[in-house]
């Protein structure tokens, strides 16, 4: 008998009306009322016992072949009557994902989390009755197979079914083949639906997870420990960013989701825990675009004794480690270009950067006007409180960020924009401060933490009068971790690393929401 192709579904349910989508949807309400009827209920089912993955089930074959064959030779015969033999049950799951009708034998693909793998269901082997109810199943619904394993005569490993399962009914059709971009806000909004149509989708997520397990592993194993720290919390300082306002209405008390995990850990510090780190959620009120996300995951990580130098020290060696381990070598493709990570990281003031892509030493600016007069000349916008030193992060911005594709520590950065940080020795309009650069992106910040007491203190009334002036980033006082300072933190160094953007680097993602199983969307009107 010819091949029969089941494709009553094949349109893209996105293409289709919410009238058809409905009709579909009551087809398969009436299967699921006739098998309660029948006392066939697959929600009534709560467990099924799974021996073998599909990924799994065909590598263990293909070495059965092999073994079988080196020992066989060229005894054909006895080959194949021992590796009828060394069949033996197995029971797995997965999802119905495609439907070859051959009459009384059928081929269906199911997929698990690891692979796919064909099942041939065949009248004769699971009964007349089982037989029937099996076609009126329907591709995306989630069965149970009991049988073995075996090669189909055109070649493909496969599943020969003695038992199969309704384990879910599934009450609306899959998508027959996803279109990228042209669906790309249905794929962030349905996610679930994306990591079932594109397996390539699951792996960057399995990535992800390794590129954390990978970093908690080097962490862990140089002495740090992991930490959790408030994510409400009265004072959101630590970065230059808007936070989220909510209320606590137990306490009646105004409250912030946290910006940055900075402060919390350098009181860990004070406390004695010399070597602490954080991988968790912070919350800024910005935009979205490609690279950000109101909603991500930040790494920071703090470590008495050291100052930036040594943090510097650290994220080159863990940049090239989670890159061998996650992606077996050095050299990362993203986009157009090879991102070369086995190299020494390239290192520039950002005066020397400022100065190597547009000609203007600001070593040799001296006042506040001189820069901005410069900035008028350079089209450089700036508001009025602005001074030298916002200027030079602002040429740094608009000039130099494009051309920082290979990995490139950006060291020495202007007080003004560095709150927290260590002024640098012998020149106090500039601290120990350094961000790395890859692919013209910010991939951490990190510092020589500043442990005055008394200048930080200088530093946050400075902020308070930059909030005055409408800067709505600023930091505000926080008597608390002053308290702390005044205790006493040690000379330490301390690093905020993007999580997101660094699986994106790895996994060669566009964009955020391709890294962030559920991105924040506009909520689409009911």
């Amino acid at each position: 008998m010819s091949e029969v192709i089941l494709d009553t579904e094949n349109e893209l349910t996105e293409e289709l009306s919410q009238e058809e989508i409905n009709g579909l949807k009551k087809v398969r309400m009436d299967k699921l009322e006739e098998l309660k009827a029948t006392g066939k209920n697959p929600f009534e089912i709560t467990t099924f016992d799974v021996t073998q993955k599909c990924k799994q089930a065909k590598a263990d074959y293909e070495a059965l072949e092999a073994a079988l064959k080196e020992e066989f030779g060229d005894d054909e015969q006895g080959y194949k009557e021992k590796l009828e033999a060394s069949y033996v049950t197995v029971r797995m799951a997965g999802r119905i994902m495609s439907w070859r009708d051959m009459g009384k034998a059928n081929f269906i693909d199911i997929r698990d989390f690891t692979d796919r793998i064909q099942v041939y269901v065949r009248m004769n082997d699971i009964g007349e009755e089982n037989f029937a109810d099996f076609k009126k199943w329907d591709i995306g619904d989630i069965v149970g197979v009991e049988g073995f394993v075996f090669r189909t005569r055109r070649g493909e490993i496969s599943l020969h079914a003695k038992k199969i399962t309704l384990l879910t009914k599934s009450l609306l059709p899959l998508p027959e083949k996803w279109h990228g971009l042209k669906d790309q806000d249905t794929r962030y909004r349905q996610r679930y639906t994306d990591l079932i149509c594109n397996p390539e989708v699951k792996d960057t997520f399995v990535k992800r997870s390794k590129i954390i397990s990978c970093i908690r592993r080097y962490l862990d194993d140089k002495g740090f420990m992991e930490v959790e720290t408030p994510m409400l919390v009265a004072n959101a300082g630590g970065a230059a960013a808007r936070p989220f306002d909510t209320h606590y209405n137990a306490l009646d008390e105004d409250v912030k989701l946290r910006i940055s995990l900075e402060l919390y850990l350098k009181r860990l510090i004070v406390g004695g825990l010399e070597r602490v780190y954080e991988i968790g959620r912070v919350f800024r009120n910005e935009g979205v675009d490609a690279r950000h996300n109101p909603e991500f995951t930040l790494m920071e990580l703090y470590q008495a004794y050291t100052d930036y130098e040594g943090m510097m020290r650290l994220t080159e060696d863990m940049f090239k480690t989670l890159a061998m381990e996650v992606c077996g070598t050095y050299e990362i493709p993203y986009g157009e270009y090879i991102i070369d990570l086995g190299k020494p990281f390239e290192r520039m003031t950002m005066i020397e950067a400022v100065k190597k892509y547009t000609g203007v030493d600001f070593a040799t600016v001296s006042t506040d006007e001189e820069a901005k007069a410069l900035a008028k000349e350079h089209h450089v916008e700036f508001e009025a409180r602005h001074k030298k030193g916002d200027i030079l992060s602002l040429f740094f911005e608009e000039f130099v960020e494009e051309h920082l594709i290979q990995p490139t520590f950006i060291t020495d950065h202007p007080i003004e924009i560095s709150p927290l940080t260590k002024k640098k020795p012998g020149d106090e309009n500039y601290v120990e401060r350094f961000e790395l650069f890859i692919n013209t992106w910010e991939m951490c910040n990190a510092y020589s933490e500043l442990n005055d007491p008394i200048d930080q203190r200088e530093r946050f009334i400075a902020q308070e009068e930059l909030l005055k002036q409408g800067d709505d980033e600023a930091n505000r006082i926080d008597e608390d971790f002053l308290r702390a300072l005044e205790i006493g933190m040690p000379p330490t160094g301390g690093i905020g690393y993007g999580i997101d953007r660094l699986v994106m680097l790895l996994t060669n993602s566009p964009a955020i929401r391709d890294v962030l199983l559920f991105p924040t969307m506009k909520t689409l009107d009911k």
